[in-house]
């Protein structure tokens, strides 16, 4: 459903999420190790984040990635998929058609927009803070 760099960048804010709670900041090498990223593929997602005002990037010796935690509950999970992979996934066709609507659908317009719809909700329902919150707890997981 996402791109494997949407998947990372995801998994990649709610590890920084999570440990910005605590007021941490966060290596790339830790993230990348936490998430089982490659290193250089997590550092040229966490760019996207940071220039999408997702992230924070300090630079220098104490420096990391990190989230303002005033900001943890107004950032949704659709912010960081609409940052990676853009609007395709809560717009586009099912069988990729450049026009498709309610008077022109494809074959699967129907049926696709209410799952489209849902997940739309879902992702747009979901903030990091509310996601977090469940990896604090140990409900959830990040990596196997």
């Amino acid at each position: 459903m996402f791109s494997k760099s949407c998947e990372y960048g995801i998994k990649a804010t709610l590890y920084i999420a999570q440990k910005s709670q605590w007021g941490e900041r966060v290596s790339l090498k830790e993230i990348a190790s936490s998430i089982d990223s490659p290193t250089a593929f997590t550092a040229k997602i966490l760019q996207i984040l940071v220039k999408a005002g997702i992230i924070n990037s300090i630079k220098g010796p104490s420096g990391g990635f990190e989230i303002d935690k005033v900001e943890l509950p107004k950032i949704s999970i659709k912010q960081i998929v609409q940052a990676i992979d853009g609007n395709q996934l809560f717009n586009g066709c099912a069988l990729g058609l450049k026009i498709c609507n309610a008077n022109e659908p494809c074959p699967m317009h129907d049926k696709f927009v209410v799952i489209r719809d849902q997940l739309n909700e879902t992702l747009e329902s979901s903030t990091l803070l509310n996601v977090a919150l469940d990896l604090n707890l140990g409900i959830t997981i990040l990596k196997r």
